[in-house]
């Protein structure tokens, strides 16, 4: 396949740009708390019924979402590998960009009481997000040639936090002010805001469906030979990494470090709400800086990368989380929460974009199964946030407190440490 096409490349990074609305507005800023509000109004306590249980509602959310990434750790590995064998790498970017999509929309239906409801479909969108990030990762190292891998995954991120931003900024403007639009509150100006956020998803992804190549030569035709080849290519792989040390020390490191960032992602505005009380539209203003400040940080480590290599700027990043999390633990007041979230979007940035970049780089330069390689990357990637949201509501049910659960993290992140320094960046095609 050639590489560095710039209108492959350009619909390439759009995907983020679509896809970013759901991690911003669904999985960080608007959703959670609309969550937490609409179920404390219809329940006089925190503790909400969810299929005859009753439950803290901010530990089922976080509970949710651990199993959201379990479903997709069951099946992005035989997936991934179908599509390497069987030409289906962009059905499947689309099949799970459907269901995301779709699901976002869906939520519009939920005003709090029919918290099943509210949970199943944040569950689906959380599941066709992750799915279809497998498939959309995997087209990096065959799309740009290994020296502009880092800005290429940088650019990505960036144009994903700035399309995200773009679409918040509308639907903040739509709560704070929903009698202007004719809407009875601002709960409807959030529910309003979820159709938003999947018409942009699936808008917008129609750029990188029409522009990305398919896989080329293969099997098309759906059958058990195509199921068994997909284990096959799985199994390819597993054995390969066991050859290769560089790659599964890194892959080690990136669970527990990438456990604590992206629970930290996931669960900030509900520390925002619970722990410090601060208002949605607070909220919402912190997490749009947070977004503007990551595609500073996703630059800058791209640069701090290509100058002192991927091991130093992973490091310096792990190292910079640890003092976000231990920090969480101390903060009283407002100032104190909007500088750790400048902070937080800084670091966050960066280790999204250095961790997708790094991992290409490892990859065995003329890998023709690179979909089942990023499998692996994104077993770890959602098994790590299944341990990390489990971990967090965990503490948060035993302590009633989620700054206990934010200490926690830090643990995590010195363990990743330890292995980090074990990768050998010779391995692979750097």
């Amino acid at each position: 396949m050639k590489k560095n096409i710039k209108k492959v490349v350009n619909a390439w990074c759009m995907y983020d740009w679509a896809n970013s609305a759901y991690s911003l507005t669904i999985a960080v800023a608007v959703f959670p708390v609309y969550y937490r509000s609409s179920t404390s109004h219809f329940f006089p306590t925190e503790m909400v019924p969810f299929f005859g249980i009753f439950i803290n509602n901010t530990v089922l959310y976080s509970y949710s979402l651990s199993f959201s990434f379990f479903i997709i750790t069951l099946l992005s590995p035989i997936l991934s590998g179908i599509s390497d064998s069987g030409n289906k790498r962009k059905f499947f970017l689309k099949s799970f960009a459907l269901m995301g999509s779709g699901s976002c929309m869906m939520l519009y239906f939920f005003d709090g009481h029919n918290v099943e409801f509210g949970i199943l479909f944040s569950s689906l969108a959380c599941i066709g997000y992750a799915g279809s990030l497998v498939f959309y990762n995997s087209y990096l190292p065959e799309i740009v040639s290994a020296d502009k891998i880092d800005a290429t995954s940088a650019r990505g991120y960036s144009l994903g936090y700035l399309g995200s931003t773009l679409l918040l900024l509308c639907n903040l403007v739509m709560i704070l002010y929903s009698g202007l639009f004719g809407f009875s509150d601002s709960g409807m100006g959030s529910r309003v805001s979820f159709i938003s956020v999947g018409i942009w998803w699936i808008g917008f992804s129609f750029i990188a469906f029409y522009f990305l190549p398919d896989n080329g030569v293969g099997n098309t035709r759906w059958s058990f030979s195509l199921l068994r080849s997909g284990y096959s290519e799985i199994k390819k792989v597993y054995l390969s990494l066991q050859k290769q040390a560089g790659i599964r020390y890194f892959l080690i490191a990136f669970f527990f470090y990438n456990a604590g960032a992206q629970t930290t992602m996931y669960l900030a505005s509900l520390f925002g709400s619970k722990e410090m009380g601060l208002s949605s539209d607070k909220l919402i203003l912190i997490i749009i800086i947070i977004q503007i400040v990551a595609i500073v940080g996703a630059y800058f480590f791209a640069l701090v990368s290509k100058k002192r290599g991927a091991r130093y700027s992973l490091m310096f990043l792990i190292v910079c989380w640890i003092l976000c999390c231990c920090s969480a633990y101390f903060v009283q007041d407002f100032l104190q929460f909007f500088l750790l979230a400048i902070g937080v979007g800084w670091v966050m940035g960066g280790i999204q974009s250095q961790s997708r970049a790094s991992y290409s780089q490892l990859i065995p330069v003329g890998s023709l199964n690179n979909t089942s390689y990023f499998s692996f990357y994104d077993v770890v990637d959602k098994s790590s946030t299944i341990a990390g949201t489990f971990l967090y509501g965990l503490i948060d049910h035993l302590t009633g407190s989620m700054r206990m659960s934010a200490v926690a993290l830090c643990f995590l992140f010195i363990v990743s440490i330890f292995y980090m320094r074990r990768v050998k960046w010779g391995e692979g095609s750097i």
